[in-house]
C-alpha cells in the first residue's frame, strides 16, 4: 500500500487548498460587500451635498433680499428724518 500515504498526502493538500480557496472567496465577498456599502455611502453623501448646496443657494438669495430690504428701509428712514427736519425747520422747531 505505497499509494495510500501518497493518496492521503494528496487529499490533505487538496483539503488545504480548498480551505484556502474558501477563505479567499469569503474575503472577496466581504471586500465586495464593503465596496458596495462604500458606494452607497458615496451616493448618500452626494445627495446630502446637493441638498446642502441647494439650501445654501436659497439662504444666499434670502440674505440678498434681506440686505436689499434693509437698504430700502434705511433709505426711507433717512428720507423720513430729512422730511421731519425740513418740517421742523420750516416751523421753527
Amino acid at each position: 500500500m505505497v499509494q495510500a500515504p501518497a493518496l492521503e498526502a494528496a487529499l490533505g493538500r487538496l483539503t488545504a487548498a480548498m480551505e484556502r480557496l474558501e477563505a479567499a472567496a469569503e474575503r472577496r465577498f466581504e471586500t465586495d460587500r464593503s465596496a458596495a456599502t462604500l458606494e452607497e455611502e458615496i451616493v448618500r453623501l452626494g445627495e446630502d451635498r446637493s441638498r446642502i448646496v441647494q439650501d445654501l443657494d436659497q439662504e444666499k438669495a434670502r440674505s440678498t433680499r434681506l440686505e436689499d430690504t434693509n437698504r430700502e428701509v434705511s433709505r426711507r428712514l433717512v428720507a423720513a428724518m430729512e422730511s421731519i427736519r425740513a418740517v421742523l425747520d420750516a416751523h421753527g422747531g
